[in-house]
This record gives structure tokens, C-alpha cells and sequence, in this order.
């Protein structure tokens, strides 16, 4: 018998701990988009973040598609990393509003890295870009080419509202109702030049949505811990008694 407290201490200090490590883990299960604004025709910033390899590989290149309705993308240069837009052509030529015709969009945003980014270590990818000013209530999709030294991960597959998330989810937005004037404006923003200026926000609001879960998980593994320390404390002392 006296064995059984120490036994039941350990195993809860265990589980503390493992609770605690897992913490992160979760809370970096998909690459995840973070938009700074979600309004028909605004300008916004889409934050991509990725904290974990392929099956433990260091990632080397993260290729971001761009939806058939958005013709313009402003990557932001990521230090560590080479950035390349593709174009495409267009089925049909668009007018730009200014009396010129476009005949490509940008289909493909590719960052490669310098050095290949470890598993576990977090990175984030940000792109300036206009909301289609008709497409509220849809949800805009960027499939995630991630590949690494070892093996590739494509986020591709489409979440269903209702249905159970799949294994590789595609980075979605939803947009929302137009909130800015007739130019897609939104909160006073007037270009693409000023909505750059907002990147650090979107990159703290990237952070704290990855990071939620791992606030929680990991204060359930510090709370278990400490109850392990106090039963074996506990155990101690009636050991030596």
C-alpha cells in the first residue's frame, strides 16, 4: 500500500507533462489562413501560417493558389525565403476599371526557403489583395502545396459546413458583407500600399488563433502536473513518517 500514492503521483505528473508537450502539437494541426478584413471589395491581408513539416520533414516551398476571381496578389517578402508569382491566362480578358484590358491573373504565390524551415518551428506568409466586391457570403478557397525534404502535404480538400473537417483542409475565407464605399474600400483603407501597413496585426492575430488551443492544453498539463508534485509530497512524508 505504500506504494500506491507515489504510483498514482507519477502517473498524474505524467500526464501533466505529455498533456503540456501536446499542447503545441494541436494547436499547429493545419496551415491556417488569418484575414485582417473579410468585406465584399476590401482590401485586406491574408496571413498563412505553418508550424510543422511533412511527417517531421523540414519544409522547403509553400505554393498558395489564388482563386479564379481575385486577378491581383501583392506578396509580402519573407525574410529566409524566395517569393514568385505565377500568372495565368485568363479565359476570358477582364477590363481594369481604368480603360485597360487584363489578360493574366496571378494564380500562384510560391515561397522557397533558404534554409528549409524544421518541424515544429512556425512561419507565416502574407499577401495583400482586393476581395471580389461581388462575392459576399462565399467562401474563397487557397489550396497549400507544402512540400519538404521529405515527402509533400497539398491542403487541398474543401471544408463542409455541417460535415467533419477533412485531413487536409484547404486555408479558407469567408466574405463577408461590403462595410467600405463603392471602391471596395474598407475602414478608411485607400490602396494596397496601406493596407501592407497592417501586416504586424495580422501576424499577432495569426499567432493568438494558432496558439489558443495550446493556451488551454498546456494550462490542463500544468494544472495535472502540479497535482502530481502535491500527492508526491504527499506520499513522502508518509513514507518517511
Amino acid at each position: 500500500m505504500k506504494f500506491t500514492t507515489p504510483l498514482i503521483a507519477t502517473s498524474a505528473l505524467a500526464a501533466g507533462v505529455l498533456l503540456a508537450l501536446a499542447a503545441p502539437l494541436a494547436a499547429s494541426a493545419h496551415v491556417t489562413v488569418t484575414p485582417d478584413a473579410t468585406g465584399a471589395g476590401a482590401y485586406t491581408v491574408l496571413t498563412f501560417s505553418t508550424a510543422h513539416g511533412c511527417e517531421g520533414s523540414a519544409t522547403t516551398k509553400m505554393a498558395i493558389d489564388i482563386p479564379e476571381n481575385i486577378t491581383s496578389v501583392s506578396p509580402t517578402v519573407n525574410p529566409g525565403w524566395t517569393v514568385e508569382k505565377i500568372d495565368v491566362d485568363l479565359a476570358t480578358p477582364i477590363d481594369d476599371g481604368h480603360g485597360n484590358e487584363i489578360t493574366t491573373r496571378v494564380g500562384q504565390i510560391t515561397y522557397a526557403a533558404m534554409t528549409p524551415l524544421p518541424d515544429g518551428f512556425r512561419d507565416t506568409f502574407a499577401l495583400g489583395l482586393q476581395l471580389p466586391a461581388d462575392a459576399e457570403g462565399e467562401t474563397l478557397e487557397f489550396p497549400v502545396l507544402q512540400t519538404c525534404e521529405v515527402g509533400e502535404t497539398n491542403w487541398n480538400e474543401t471544408t463542409v459546413d455541417g460535415e467533419d473537417e477533412p485531413a487536409l483542409p484547404a486555408p479558407f475565407v469567408t466574405v463577408a458583407a461590403a462595410t467600405g464605399d463603392a471602391h471596395g474600400h474598407s475602414d478608411g483603407d485607400t490602396d494596397a500600399e496601406t493596407v501592407a501597413t497592417h501586416d504586424d496585426a495580422a501576424d499577432a492575430t495569426a499567432a493568438s488563433a494558432d496558439d489558443a488551443l495550446a493556451r488551454v492544453l498546456g494550462a490542463g498539463g500544468l494544472v495535472v502536473g502540479a497535482v502530481g508534485i502535491v500527492l508526491a509530497v504527499v506520499a513522502r512524508r508518509k513514507t518517511s513518517a
